[in-house]
């Protein structure tokens, strides 16, 4: 009898360990959900994407870098005023930080994700899949749709 008594707490046990933290995420991008994506159409040279990601948990999240097989490479950027006082675009130290049940907005003329020698033409109406990484080496893909857009003509200051 006791034999079934240590198997039914061992058993009791293990189930109530795997249920504790079920409704909790595990990485960062577990929280994290990304709508409204879409980017600038581009040819060649660089061009930008924006979304809106939503973090659903209870801590912050940071977006430390983010990929994309249209371009060679992509940088996190944020726009600025320089010491002339034009806003100019530069790497954004540190990354995006979102916090705990909150949105962080990437927009044209403000934070975003720049996309560096683009690979192929981005033409209107197709997609493209971007992957982003977070602090604790999480990721999550998206797509976001091409669009035309004549805005956001910020210089790069580097």
């Amino acid at each position: 009898m006791n034999m079934y008594r240590t198997a039914f707490v061992a058993l009791a046990g293990a189930l109530l360990v795997a249920g504790c933290g079920a409704d909790e995420p595990r990485t960062e991008a577990d929280s994290v959900t990304v709508r409204e994506a879409w980017i600038k159409a581009a040819d060649t040279g660089m061009t930008s994407a924006f979304a809106e990601i939503q973090n659903t948990g209870d801590d912050q999240v940071r977006v430390v870098a983010a990929s994309t097989g249209s371009s060679s490479m992509m940088e996190l950027h944020e726009v600025v005023a320089s010491a002339d006082g034009s806003m100019v675009m530069k790497p954004k130290e540190g990354g995006f930080a979102v916090a705990g049940d909150d949105t962080k907005v990437l927009q044209a003329g403000g934070d975003h994700l720049m996309l560096m020698d683009v690979t192929s033409p981005l033409t209107p109406g197709a997609d493209t899949d971007i992957t982003l990484t977070f602090e604790d080496g999480s990721t999550t893909t998206f797509t976001a749709q091409v669009r035309d857009f004549a805005g956001a003509q910020e210089n790069y200051g580097g």
